[in-house]
């Protein structure tokens, strides 16, 4: 069986803080099973977590990927960047135009996110995180479509869109130009294989789609590492 998108993994230097963080702005819960570490849960249960783990490598750059997060009104939206500023954001410049309407904020370990304006159709039904909006090619959103077996939901000018058929939040790359990568990605998937799931099978499968594979981890078990086409770190959680 296909693995699943199990989480949205942070490195954090303050995985506890960025935790409440989040929670904060999102209205999630944090995980109460020790499994989960530093984590915090969707309200739906078929959707992924968020966790954070410890990671002390410096921010060089712009992440490759950001949270987009919805807005119902324009006061929604408002409430959502004073909460933010309250618990810990802050302002960012990261080329937006005036007229954008949009607000780019920083979480209080430097990751960049959006606070978009009510209206966006794309986001429509979506829920609080309308996007994990990532730096990558076509090729990495039609492997990520098969890896995952979503369907494209966006395929134009090297953009594409991918989301799950039960909806929720969708997975963008903007295409080229695409920044080159520069040390460990900052966030990144984290799949799980189903309770009976052939593990070695499914990794052949990634592999057969492009991916590469860079270890095993035994912090948490035998939890595989593995690039995407576009170099991207993302892990393999084996069945429990």
């Amino acid at each position: 069986m296909t693995s699943q998108l199990f989480a949205i993994c942070f490195n954090a230097t303050r995985p506890t803080g960025l935790a409440r963080f989040w929670s904060g702005v999102l209205g999630w819960e944090s995980a109460s099973a020790p499994e989960d570490g530093v984590a915090i849960l969707p309200p739906d249960p078929a959707g992924f977590r968020i966790r954070f783990l410890p990671g002390q490598e410096p921010k060089t750059g712009q992440n490759r990927a950001h949270f987009d997060l919805t807005s119902a009104t324009p006061e929604d939206q408002r409430q959502t960047v004073d909460r933010a500023l309250e618990l810990g954001a802050e302002h960012i410049d990261v080329g937006q135009l005036p007229e954008d309407g949009h607000v780019v904020l920083a979480d209080p370990d430097g990751n960049e996110f959006c606070v978009i304006e009510a209206g966006n159709k794309f986001l429509a039904d979506t829920g609080v995180i309308g996007a994990l909006a990532c730096d990558g090619t076509q090729e990495v959103g039609y492997f990520w479509s098969k890896a995952l077996r979503w369907p494209l939901v966006w395929d134009q000018d090297q953009e594409t869109a991918i989301q799950s058929p039960h909806g929720g939040t969708k997975l963008t790359w903007g295409g080229p130009p695409v920044a080159p990568k520069t040390g460990t990605n900052r966030l990144y998937f984290e799949l799980a294989l189903p309770a009976d799931a052939d593990g070695d099978a499914e990794i052949d499968r990634l592999i057969s789609l492009g991916a590469t594979r860079a270890g095993i981890s035994k912090d948490e078990g035998d939890t595989i590492l593995m690039l995407d086409p576009d170099g991207n770190e993302f892990s393999v959680r084996s069945p429990c």
